[in-house]
């Protein structure tokens, strides 16, 4: 395990984040060139409603009573913020391979010399589980909770969007779900730690039931109980992949840990 001074660990977080500001940059000026093709995706959970098979095609898109909805712009310069919201969240989000192997790099240090060898799967875990649950929420959730709340009791009144408060609604539940589905790495990683043990969690599952439901309460950009339910039942789900991960990988360690201990009674000899 590495031992450095704080200014230096300073300097070299410096360094981690100006090389992933970087690509971000870069990433958004690509994105912003297409950000109208990536608004037109963006948009297509007002107009569809998603369908689930159990035969091929397993998932598919119908025109809904919101098809012919449009979004209007109240401000002079709404249109203009909303294709640099789209075009920095879409850059954050290419760029996350590169974010997640810099958190790593920079955490990498304190680790021990066999601890370091999880350093693919774990920039790959993360950016896997980040694209899928922003793709979760786009393809499943968005879809579901437009149609929901664009035609729950509103016979008599007509919904007119603003573009600015769509775009805001779709990206925090997008970037929310890609972090929520950060969970069972973070537990694993708890785990490994030794911070936790899988029986502490599964033993304090009725706590992290009331956890998700208030996570959701502040993560959700609505107040309603439907989309923090929306929200609260993945966080409780991805809660029971952690620990069920926990467990297997707590087992893979004991052997470790015993390796360990013969390695360092021999170098003592």
């Amino acid at each position: 395990m590495d031992k450095a001074p704080l200014t230096e660990h300073l300097g070299e977080l410096r360094n981690r984040i100006f090389i992933s500001l970087g690509v971000v940059i870069v990433a958004f000026g690509i994105c912003f060139n297409y950000s109208e093709q990536i608004f037109s995706i963006l948009t297509s959970p007002i107009h569809n409603t998603i369908h689930i098979s159990l035969n091929n095609p397993y998932i598919t898109f119908t025109p809904n009573e919101n098809s012919d909805l449009n979004l209007v712009f109240l401000a002079p310069a709404e249109a203009v913020w909303m294709h640099i919201k789209i075009s920095f969240i879409s850059a954050f989000i290419v760029s996350s391979p590169v974010i997640f192997f810099e958190i790593w790099r920079f955490i990498a240090p304190g680790l021990l010399d066999r601890e370091k060898k999880y350093a693919l799967p774990f920039v790959f875990t993360t950016t896997v589980l980040f694209l899928i649950g922003s793709l979760f929420c786009f393809i499943i959730i968005l879809p579901f909770a437009m149609n929901f709340l664009l035609t729950y009791k509103t016979e008599n009144l007509q919904p007119m969007l603003s573009v600015g408060k769509y775009v805001d609604f779709c990206l925090k539940f997008i970037l929310a779900f890609g972090a929520i589905f950060e969970l069972p790495v973070l537990t694993v990683f708890l785990t490994r730690m030794g911070i936790v043990t899988p029986a502490f969690l599964a033993k304090n599952r009725k706590y992290a039931v009331l956890i998700a439901f208030i996570l959701a309460a502040l993560l959700t950009p609505t107040p309603d109980a439907f989309n923090q339910s929306l929200m609260a039942i993945p966080i409780i789900i991805l809660y029971e992949v952690g620990i069920w991960t926990s467990r297997i990988l707590d087992r893979k360690k004991k052997p470790e840990a015993e390796d360990a201990e013969r390695e360092t009674k021999q170098d003592l000899e």
